[in-house]
């Protein structure tokens, strides 16, 4: 014996007491057992906004060897001797120069790394603390 599923009919079945109890009320099958659509808010912004660049500055002072700036510059970034020297010379010659340039929270780690090197003069042993540093945005 095969049995035959009538899907028409068990559906006409299944809702014959839905439409029963609809009568009188102006209300469809359709209309009562639809889902209601999720309303999609529109994007309203699908640019991607890039963090502006910030430079990090070392300052020239008068306390500090050159052979210790140079020292920390290649610490901190890796620089070769000569970039490190060149750098150096250039907040020496003009009171500041331009080091490293990029994302913010990295020039402030790079901030902080440059002033953990402390130095002491080398002939007083006078403590005269970390190079002047600083970050500024990148025009």
């Amino acid at each position: 014996m095969e049995l035959r599923y009538n899907h028409a009919r068990t559906c006409d079945q299944r809702y014959s007491s839905i439409c029963t109890s609809m009568e009188g009320t102006g209300m469809t099958l359709a209309s009562a057992t639809a889902v209601p659509t999720p309303l999609v808010e529109p994007e309203t912004d699908t640019e991607v906004r890039h963090l502006p660049p910030y430079h990090v500055l070392i300052e020239n002072d008068d306390h500090h060897t050159m052979d210790f700036v140079v020292d920390v510059l290649r610490q901190v970034f890796g620089f070769d001797l000569p970039k490190a020297f060149s750098l150096m010379m250039h907040a020496h010659e003009k009171g500041e120069a331009v080091v490293w340039t990029g994302p913010k929270e990295v020039a402030e780690l790079k901030v902080d790394q440059i002033r953990t090197f402390h130095e002491t003069h080398p002939t007083t042993g006078k403590p005269l603390g970390p190079v002047g540093c600083r970050i500024e945005p990148a025009a």
